[in-house]
């Protein structure tokens, strides 16, 4: 008999111990002692690194058990590399983010054979801004106006990466809409490229986004020191750093543009619901965590160092939550039929 209640009560002391160990792993927070990866589909410098970088520096501070951040680069393909890399070879356990183009998306509507995802299954994180596309020229070049590119026997040559990004689609935009022709350099690997063939004089013009224009060298210079002239900006109102520049949707009332081909727009443009420099997760995290996350992002945009740091480099912070891109990305991917097959036409190289 005292056998037996020694035994019950050696079971019972054992589940008292793993019961009060379960209790403290569950008091640990699952971030401390981890790292946290963020892939970046661009080389270093470039503005999508950039902020990637500076996250990394103020994030961790703002997520329970202050988990080490570090960045990744992964060029490639327009950034397609990591974004396929995040969606399907990192581990559901939100430890890994991305930093893609947002832009990408388009590559999954038309079918493209490189899209290894499917983007509303991302875990959206946060955006830091939201914004519109601006288009630069060389000033010394012969296109002082856009009646000269439009006039032009030979197109200005745009500098691009690729299909998805915002150099090689609003070029692409921008004939289909207001009869501007570029010839589109493509396949460079990233930004410091693009930047050198301009200064070479191999491309005279790139498309990009109005943030990413005003966030760093060598745009800041050549814009203040009149190297280049930006030409055209795709937001709905003039953007108060360029308040002289025309907007896209001010050239087609001008230019009498269809109705139809203005929704097309709309439906295009809705790619600036999600920032320059969307942060994405993971498809399958626990929801605790993305909620984690998410909350980690949002108060890093109010951290003050942050803040500094922003307005130091000229960053425009306008942040967007994670539940508001997540339900973007739904919304974006759900296209009829005559719009896929117009961006299909729009983004053909």
């Amino acid at each position: 008999m005292k056998t037996n209640q020694q035994s019950i009560g050696s079971v019972l002391i054992i589940l008292a111990v793993l019961l009060l160990h379960a209790r403290l792993d569950a008091q640990t927070p699952f971030y401390q002692g981890k790292t946290i990866r963020i892939y970046v589909g661009n080389l270093p410098g470039d503005t999508h690194d950039i902020f990637a970088r500076a996250y990394s520096r103020h994030m961790g501070k703002h997520i329970p058990g202050f988990p080490n951040i570090v960045v990744q680069n992964m060029p490639g393909a327009g950034g397609m590399i990591a974004a396929n890399h995040v969606y399907n070879v990192a581990k559901p356990d939100g430890l890994t983010l991305g930093s893609p183009s947002p832009a990408l998306y388009y590559a999954q509507l038309i079918g493209s054979s490189q899209v290894k995802f499917n983007w509303p299954k991302f875990n959206f994180i946060g955006s830091p801004e939201r914004n519109g596309h601006l288009l630069f020229m060389r000033a010394d070049s012969p296109y002082k106006t856009l009646d000269d590119v439009r006039k032009a026997k030979e197109p200005p040559k745009c500098a691009a990466t690729g299909v998805g990004t915002s150099g090689h689609d609003v070029p692409k935009l921008l004939d289909e809409m207001i009869g501007l022709k570029f010839n589109l350099i493509t396949g460079y690997p990233g930004g410091a490229e693009m930047d050198l063939a301009i200064e070479r004089g191999e491309a005279i013009c790139r498309a990009i986004t109005i943030a990413a224009f005003f966030a760093r060298e060598p745009f800041v210079t050549w814009y203040k020191t009149g190297v280049v002239k930006v030409l055209l900006q795709t937001s709905r109102q003039r953007n108060p750093r360029i308040p002289d520049v025309p907007t896209l949707f001010e050239l087609m009332e001008q230019h009498k543009t269809p109705e139809i081909k203005r929704r097309q727009v709309l439906t295009y443009l809705g790619v600036g619901g999600f920032g320059a420099w969307p942060i994405l997760a993971t498809p399958g995290i626990p929801p605790e965590r993305v909620a984690i996350l998410r909350d980690g992002f949002a108060k890093t945009m109010k951290d003050a160092d942050f803040l500094g740091e922003a307005k130091k480099a000229g960053w425009e912070i306008r942040p967007t939550d994670g539940a508001t891109l997540q339900a973007l990305a739904k919304e974006v991917i759900d296209q009829p039929p005559e719009v896929i097959e117009w961006l299909k036409k729009l983004l053909a190289k």
